[in-house]
């Protein structure tokens, strides 16, 4: 369901502006292609600019979570722990 509304309604639309230029109703085909493929690309580009907004929000989220582990421990979540040395 949510590859329809993220993609298939801007493929719709562009399909929509191809069958309105087969069929030419009126004459102004051309004219109703190009508005339906400006909408649904439009709609397919707002899409991806929304999921590259919350793919970001995630990634920021995991790097601060990374950070408040390396303030607590001291070492990042992938390193192993340094050992430490005795003193002299």
């Amino acid at each position: 369901m949510t590859w329809f509304v993220r993609w298939g309604i801007g493929l719709a639309a562009v399909a929509a502006g191809l069958i309105c230029l087969i069929l030419d109703l009126g004459g102004f085909g051309v004219e109703e292609l190009f508005g339906f493929i400006g909408a649904g690309l439009s709609i397919i580009l707002i899409n991806y600019l929304f999921r590259l907004g919350v793919q970001s929000d995630r990634e920021h989220d995991a790097h601060e979570q990374e950070w408040r582990y390396y303030e607590a421990h001291g070492h990042w979540p992938d390193e192993r722990p340094r050992s430490r040395r005795p003193g002299p």
